[in-house]
């Protein structure tokens, strides 16, 4: 049998329009006895998340745990990103049998999700299993979770990628949705969130932009 190659990205691939964004108890508390990341990782990786779904205008669903009475408030980072979202706040530690949460989710009318969430075990892990067996298509950013060990992590994402989760991560998710350098309305956006926010890949093109001048893609 003849295969023949077309130019056309597969339908796994995300695109900006194509899915919600999840991002579940980036508070301070949950994030004062996670070890299994370290916290300035954590909170980059998150920041590459807020930044690019708002720029790439995702749907976007941000809720906390016990907000004022327990886990404190959200990273700065996503705050910054959405200062003016509606943030839902629950009393459940699984975000998906809350019905303000679940209302927010199929407000979106996307049937793909992207999720992540602290710690992973818990306010990722049950929204996900939960999104699953919901008929949802669920992919877990791996790298904005984080738990008290590693294992309690890996055990997370092994779980969930058993039950049909894909795993991603933060600046995967951002170069995923830019996908194609000629794209010049988000050229910008992308390379400006990478270089805040992106670790070493985010200097190179500080270091590109600077020494070659122009959009260098």
């Amino acid at each position: 049998m003849s295969v023949k190659a077309s130019a056309k990205p597969a339908r796994s691939l995300l695109s900006p329009h194509d899915h919600a964004l999840v991002l579940i108890d980036h508070q301070s508390q949950m994030a004062f006895n996670t070890k299994s990341i370290d916290i300035t990782s954590l909170r980059a990786n998150t920041a590459i998340l807020a930044n690019a779904a708002k720029g790439f205008g995702v749907p976007t669903v941000i809720s906390t745990i016990s907000r004022e009475s327990f886990a404190g408030p959200l990273f700065p980072e996503v705050s910054q990103a959405f200062p003016d979202a509606e943030v839902i706040d629950r009393s459940t530690s699984n975000a998906w049998e809350d019905e303000p949460f679940i209302a927010a989710i199929n407000a979106t009318d996307k049937a793909r999700l992207v999720m992540c969430g602290l710690w992973t075990s818990v306010c990722c892990n049950g929204p996900v299993l939960s999104a699953l067996e919901q008929g949802f298509e669920v992919y877990v950013v791996t790298d904005a979770c984080g738990d008290c060990t590693a294992e309690a992590h890996e055990r997370a994402v092994q779980r969930m990628l058993q039950a049909g989760a894909r795993p991603i991560t933060a600046l995967t998710y951002l170069l995923e949705l830019q996908r194609d350098w000629a794209r010049v309305e988000t050229y910008d956006l992308t390379t400006g969130i990478s270089i805040e926010f992106g670790g070493a890949f985010g200097i190179g093109i500080q270091y590109a932009k600077s020494m070659l001048g122009g959009h260098q893609g």
